[in-house]
């Protein structure tokens, strides 16, 4: 990988970054929301949900067009939308009296944003290298990246709340312009063959044959993918919950304790993106072991959760999830042909992000019941996980000859 490529690579990193800085810096916050604005937790909890529900829609649709037009032409006006979108949740609170529903509408512009952006650097990689392992490295850069965002970012938004509650709004316009700039001037998109254009009926009949190709392990990625989101920002949202109202643990050391378990998962994320090369079978095995931490973490939690032994087994529910990533992305990204990349890794971004909105909510509502159903349904949920990884990813399905999967153009 030489150093042009790195460049493009750290650029392409930000987004990832900027987009997990946007959301999770708030999951230490939202405590403090629910008091200033005298809301309940389940409404203070969409204001993570409707970002992601917006994400869902329109994703496939940013693929499809990243794919017909170019990745960056996508990307560079969605990173600005999603700077938009933290300003008018800013300044909303900021000015206004009652801003609720205005925070709500930045946050639905800055899910607009996130699904022309994010989603579209995975095809990217995918496009600037040839050797699988080149992908899977640079896809593991990126995914550490991600998983960095997730450290740094309860640390930041618990900082920056301190000062005024809304300020972490204000920082997503600086951050977005931050990734603007580097996208725009430091990524260079390889050059690639003008096609035309496809209608939106001859398109879905292509996706439909991929999927009738390759459905049953690309369902299954998309739903290992979608349930570590929801556990991740499930349990994020109950961790940040239980340390303010029963350690009595807030602001920046609060920031401190969430960055412990998603260290390691940025650690573990950046370790296994670098190990697991090219081989189709040890990325199945790392899927199913670190699933497999997951479920153990939160049995072990079940039976105990003292606060050391809480950080202690979250940590390794992070290691479980930070390994089991990039193993997720390099398969989709190197199972599916550069044509189809766009599409197909969008729709694995858009089922990511049906976690992401479903876990708050329901977490939400699993503490109002009961803290013990918290952890019976993230065991249940990663038992799942792991279980369809073992009846439904086939290495021999991954491995098929490409010029006999069905071409987007």
């Amino acid at each position: 990988m030489g150093a042009p490529k790195k460049l493009d690579l750290l650029a392409l990193s930000s987004v990832p970054l900027v987009m997990t800085l946007g959301n999770s810096m708030l999951i230490p916050v939202l405590p403090l929301i629910s008091k200033k604005l005298n809301i309940s937790a389940f409404q203070v909890s969409l204001i993570i949900t409707v970002y992601s529900i917006v994400a869902i829609i329109l994703i496939p649709i940013a693929g499809y067009l990243s794919d017909r037009f170019g990745r960056k032409i996508v990307m560079v006006p969605c990173l600005i939308i999603a700077g938009v979108g933290g300003a008018v949740s800013g300044w909303a609170s900021w000015k206004f009296e009652d801003p609720y529903i205005w925070i709500l509408i930045g946050r639905v512009l800055q899910g607009i944003g996130s699904a022309g952006a994010a989603p579209v650097v995975m095809p990217l990689v995918g496009d600037m290298f040839k050797s699988d392992e080149e992908i899977s490295a640079g896809l593991g850069l990126t995914e550490t990246a991600n998983t960095a965002g997730k450290v740094l970012s309860p640390i930041i938004g618990a900082a920056l709340a301190a000062f005024l509650w809304f300020l972490p709004f204000w920082f997503i316009p600086f951050f977005s312009l931050v990734s603007v700039l580097l996208v725009a001037f430091l990524v260079k998109v390889p050059k690639t063959k003008d096609k035309e254009v496809q209608t939106v009926k001859e398109f879905a009949h292509c996706v439909k044959g991929i999927f009738a190709e390759n459905g049953k392990w690309l369902f299954a990625i998309f739903a290992v993918g979608c349930i570590i989101m929801f556990v991740l920002f499930g349990i994020l949202f109950f961790l940040s919950d239980m340390l303010e109202k029963q350690y009595n643990i807030n602001g920046v050391k609060k920031g401190l304790v969430l960055a412990i378990p998603l260290l390691a998962l940025s650690i573990s994320s950046f370790i296994s993106g670098k190990k697991i090369g090219q081989s189709k079978n040890l990325m199945k095995t790392v899927i199913i072991v670190g699933m497999g931490l997951v479920t153990i973490s939160f049995i072990a939690l079940r039976v105990q959760h003292t606060l050391m032994f809480l950080i202690s087994f979250l940590v390794l529910t992070g290691i479980g999830i930070g390994i089991t990533l990039p193993s997720l992305d390099a398969l989709i990204t190197e199972g599916i042909e550069k044509e189809e990349r766009g599409t197909i890794t969008s729709i694995y971004s858009a089922m990511r992000f049906i976690g992401v909105a479903a876990g708050p909510p329901v977490y939400s509502y699993l503490m109002s019941v009961s803290e013990h159903l918290v952890y019976y349904i993230s065991a249940g949920s990663s038992v799942i996980a792991v279980m369809v990884v073992l009846l439904f990813i086939q290495v021999k399905d991954l491995e098929k000859d490409p010029k006999q999967m069905p071409k987007l153009a």
